[in-house]
This record gives C-alpha cells, sequence and structure tokens, in this order.
C-alpha cells in the first residue's frame, strides 16, 4: 500500500462512514464505490480526496470487476431467506402438515 501508514485508529473511523454511506447506494450500478469515494480520503490522505487520484481510478476498476457477484450473493442470499421465512410462517404460523420425503 505504497508505505502509508494505516492503523486501526484511521480505518474504525472509514468504515463507519462508508456504512452510513452505503445506506444510499443499492440498486445503483456501481453505487457503492462512487458513494465510497469522497470517504477515501479518510483514509488514503490527499492522493484519495483527489476525484482524478490513481487509487480512486484502481479502486472503482476494481470494484466494477467484482460488481456483478455482490449481486449474485444479494440474490442468493435473499432467497435463502425468503424460504426461511416461508418455512417458519408455514409450520409455526398455518401450522400446515410438512410433506414427508421418503
Amino acid at each position: 500500500m505504497n508505505q502509508l501508514p494505516i492503523s486501526l485508529a484511521t480505518v474504525i473511523p472509514f468504515i463507519m462512514t462508508l456504512g452510513i454511506a452505503m445506506v444510499a447506494s443499492p440498486g445503483a450500478p456501481g453505487g457503492s464505490i462512487m458513494t465510497a469515494l469522497p470517504f477515501l480520503y479518510m483514509v488514503f490522505g490527499a492522493e484519495a480526496g483527489d476525484p482524478e487520484g490513481a487509487i480512486c481510478a484502481i479502486m472503482v476498476a476494481l470494484y466494477i470487476t467484482q460488481d456483478s457477484f455482490g449481486t449474485a450473493c444479494n440474490i442468493s442470499g435473499d432467497n435463502a431467506i425468503g424460504i426461511i421465512v416461508d418455512t417458519i410462517y408455514k409450520k409455526f404460523i398455518l401450522k400446515t402438515p410438512q410433506p414427508q420425503e421418503n
């Protein structure tokens, strides 16, 4: 990381700020990294605060390459939660007998 002095005291506020900023980004392709760019200066200093900085360009490129995997995990996770909720609903609320598999 180019000999940047990064400590827990630097990373924790960045993660907390980024967590708040990410609430606004779901649904927009690439929205998460665009939301994160203004906060990168908290970790990387003045170079990342510049929108044309090399670190920002690398971060955007890396995010775009793996964005589809995040979407796939999000959809898979939503489906798993839906199945769990449906099973709990049928078992405890509707109280219908579950079909027996042989």
